[in-house]
């Protein structure tokens, strides 16, 4: 595997837990065998297979291992909402919640910045449920019977910016993140914007007169997760100038999170906090681009945040440069095994200290406060090359064993999977070419989630905005 340019070392050893071993391969090094659609290196059937080679479409829509199928549940412009209204653009971050008889609720992010009138399809301003009239993001809830035929899909909520990715609560909530921080009177704003709110995918009313969680801070939120034994919440930033952050809340004493509890929550509420790592030898550790071996340890300490609603500077400049870690592009998280999955999309040259590479996923271990590097993709050199992975964004952890990725990088797009094994394999591409013929491209996918049940998996195309079911022979890795 280190012609593929993998950055494995061991299996369990590194990637203990219930959700094993994983890695993912790398173009750091270039195998030349074979040439095919005229770019040179590894080809889609070469190396190890989860599922079998990916079959082109005849729809151009998704590639699949063979024996598997899609559906289409939502598509921006086509579908339609129960009110009328077509299916908002930019799917993102999701998550599947169990609905009345048998049936699933999917909270589906809209990654939509800016004012409204910048967007055809922006998500409607459902009465009670806005938040800043002038914003065009927000959540849309898609009901999905039992064989996997759309139902309806409504507005969560509406108003808010470029919500992004988010995370899954105990209490079965869906907590949807600003990533972008404008302040009321910029981009034609009304109100400030880098908050988290909740949505109830069960519940419609308790979605009314949507409030920001201000104790969770404002910046470019990526995603959350909630620590279900502790309380605690941890938080990642997608911002550069510098890199950024990833955050701890601590909930204020006696606090007991669930359902509608967060809206009570005081501004100032509990503590936000930013970690700064140390290696082995006790040195500090400026930048996650520093580690370039899987199964490097990092402590960790967390260090308060001095003004967390950024009133003057953004959160991420509120600190010397000694005084925390940073990472470019901290995306997607999921919470299991204990611990939070975090990944890192890539750092380049100009963006980090440290080496090069196309993604990182980290494991956040909360009883033993340690940080461990999981998963490196070296550098693809050429994202157009059937099999080539790099930018890893949505994460979630497969009932099967080890995980399910979005790839968010450049040329070819992927559904990648990683199995206890340590080995990796795309079990889907993308189709839907949104360049032109000469020069092909294709959007990222995003809200990689599985059923409660585990029969489907869940996942979006974030341009033009389509929401996918993929069904198939699914088994344990």
């Amino acid at each position: 595997m280190a012609g593929a340019g993998i950055a494995l070392t061991g299996s369990a050893g590194i990637l203990a837990g219930t959700s094993g071993a994983f890695g993912a391969p790398g173009h750091d090094d270039h195998d030349d065998r074979g040439e095919r659609d005229g770019h040179r290196g590894r080809r889609e059937s070469d190396g190890p297979r989860g599922y079998g080679p990916l079959v082109p479409d005849p729809e151009g829509v998704l590639a699949l291992p063979a024996g598997f199928s899609y559906r289409i549940l939502t598509h921006c412009g086509v579908t339609r909402l129960e009110t009328g209204e077509y299916t908002p653009a930019r799917h993102d971050g999701t998550a599947a919640f169990e609905g009345p008889r048998g049936r699933t609720l999917l909270v589906n992010n809209h990654e939509l910045k800016g004012p409204r009138g910048d967007w055809e399809h922006p998500v409607p301003l459902a009465e009670g449920l806005v938040y800043d009239p002038a914003a065009a993001g927000g959540c849309t809830v898609v009901e999905v019977s039992h064989d996997g035929e759309k139902l309806a899909e409504w507005v969560g909520i509406a108003g808010t910016s470029t919500n992004c990715a988010g995370g899954v609560t105990p209490w079965g909530t869906w907590l949807t993140c600003e990533e972008n921080s404008d302040r009321a009177g910029e981009r034609g704003m009304t109100r400030d914007h880098g908050y988290v709110f909740e949505v109830d995918p069960r519940d419609r009313r308790a979605n009314r007169d949507p409030k920001p969680i201000k104790a969770l801070g404002r910046f470019d939120h990526e995603a959350v997760v909630v620590d279900p034994r502790r309380g605690h919440m941890y938080l990642t930033e997608d911002d550069s100038d510098p890199n950024g952050l990833f955050f701890r809340w601590v909930p204020p004493q006696g606090f007991r999170h669930g359902r509608g509890r967060l809206r009570s929550l005081a501004d100032d509420a509990g503590v936000l906090q930013a970690f700064r790592c140390f290696d082995s030898g006790g040195r500090f550790v400026d930048d996650l681009s520093r580690a370039v071996r899987p199964g490097t340890v990092y402590g960790v300490d967390w260090v308060d945040v001095p003004d967390r609603d950024a009133r003057e500077v953004p959160v991420r400049r509120q600190f010397g440069g000694n005084e925390v870690t940073r990472a470019r592009k901290l995306e997607g998280m999921w919470w299991a095994d204990g611990g939070a999955y975090v990944v890192a999309s890539y750092a380049r040259d100009e963006d980090s200290p440290g080496e090069p590479h196309d993604g990182q996923v980290w494991f956040y271990d909360p009883r033993r406060r340690t940080l461990t590097l999981r998963l490196r993709f070296g550098v693809n050199r050429d994202p157009y090359e059937p099999g080539g992975l790099d930018g890893p964004d949505n994460i979630t952890v497969s009932p099967y064993g080890g995980v399910i990725i979005a790839e968010d990088g450049e040329g070819l797009q992927h559904l990648m999977a990683a199995d206890d094994r340590g080995r990796a394999f795309p079990i889907a591409r993308n189709e839907v070419n949104i360049g032109t013929e000469e020069e092909p491209e294709y959007s990222e996918f995003a809200g990689v989630c599985f059923s409660g049940d585990g029969r489907t998996l869940f996942a979006g195309i974030q341009e033009p905005g389509i929401l996918l079911a993929i069904t198939g022979p699914w088994r344990r890795r």
